[in-house]
């Protein structure tokens, strides 16, 4: 996608230079700041701290903490086991760690500096490091391909709105990040939103601030400007209001985890905008790549719900303007649950999936 008319992914691998950069987004939209992820601890640290941020950027920048952390003095399952531990939440992240743990030539995990002079692996650090960045670019270009082809199948749900509407922009609500920031290019919520604008439909997002961090009023406004994507912002409280007056068509989100039932891990504030557009009859769906999938789940109720620290809700200006007294005690979910029965249906790389819909409410939406 574009940023000032240069196009832009929001993670890349640079051959000339053998290096891994991607873009700050605690920076955005304020200035666009490009960093060099140089070592292991450089990829912990961009994690931690949401420099990169998004259930598929995440195990794609995990995928390159393990390419430029190889070295004797750590071993690969090291560099997983603290890589999972950062976000336990997203699934992709878990995915695209066990996917860099088995390339060895018969397909064995990696769990040691040992394992790697077994096969054809009784190689140099640096040759298997190869293979390691071999890994990463094929799970980065796979993500820019999901999420193309998300885009693809979701875009049919819009132009089907489109031809009832006449001509009228077709109103998207969306939470938190779900563009190509959150991916690599593209995006997953908005993938469909940026083909339906290129293909001459005309589209307008309300956008979610998305508290506490304000991915929406910072990320999302700021990527579907530099698209040309008309949006406006809006307090997340304000979205069923909007449904109950008629203003919302439809609902795209993304997703953190998707369990085995179809329950939806995704941004705290997502159950409530499911539960409003049940209640107001808009069609809600789920857009993901089928690495956000997790069948070894049962249900949300079985997810491990990431806690993140209270200044998140504290401060705001980048943790300099305190909004609650001193003494203010808090709870930070990252993440909440909403449950399959309020979901339309699951936008994915392999087409529209309403195999988790209940009969309810496919009676309901179709």
């Amino acid at each position: 996608m574009e940023i000032n008319n240069t196009h832009y992914t929001s993670l890349w691998y640079e051959a000339s230079t053998d290096r891994v950069l991607y873009i700050d987004q605690t920076k955005l939209p304020w200035e666009l700041v490009i960093r060099e992820m140089k070592t292991f601890e450089d990829g912990i640290r961009a994690i931690v701290d949401m420099e990169v941020r998004g259930a598929p950027l995440i195990g794609v920048a995990a995928a390159f903490a393990m390419y430029v952390g190889n070295s004797p003095g750590i071993t690969p399952g090291e560099m997983a086991d603290r890589l999972i531990a950062t976000r336990p939440t997203a699934v992709n992240l878990a995915n695209a760690v066990e996917q860099m743990l088995l390339i060895t030539d018969n397909g064995q995990p990696i769990t040691d500096n040992s394992s790697l002079v077994t096969g054809h692996l009784s190689l140099p650090p640096r040759k298997w490091g190869s293979l390691f960045l071999d890994k990463a670019l094929e799970i980065r270009q796979r993500e820019i391909d999901c999420c193309h082809m998300i885009g693809e199948h979701g875009l049919p749900v819009i132009q089907k709105i489109a031809n009832r509407k006449g001509g009228e922009p077709i109103n998207i609500l969306t939470h938190c990040n779900a563009g190509w920031l959150a991916t690599v290019d593209y995006g997953t919520a908005l993938a469909p939103v940026y083909l339906a604008h290129d293909s001459g439909i005309p589209v307008h997002v309300w956008v979610d601030e998305t508290r506490p961090r304000n991915q929406g009023a910072r990320l999302t406004v700021y990527e579907l400007s530099q698209h040309g994507v008309p949006n406006t912002l809006i307090v997340d409280n304000a979205g069923g209001h909007l449904m109950q007056q008629g203003k919302v068509d439809l609902v795209i989100v993304g997703a953190d985890r998707i369990t085995a039932n179809g329950d939806v891990v995704n941004k705290i504030g997502t159950y409530l905008k499911a539960l409003a557009a049940f209640d107001n009859l808009v069609p809600f769906y789920v857009a993901a790549p089928t690495s956000s999938f997790d069948p070894d789940t049962a249900t949300g109720k079985d997810v491990l719900i990431e806690e993140r620290g209270e200044d998140e809700v504290l401060f705001i200006n980048g943790y300099k303007n305190r909004i609650a007294p001193e003494g203010t005690r808090v709870i930070n979910p990252a993440f909440d649950v909403t449950p399959a029965r309020l979901i339309t249906g699951y936008l994915t790389e392999d087409g529209r999936r309403q195999d988790y819909k209940t009969d309810k409410q496919s009676n309901r939406l179709s």
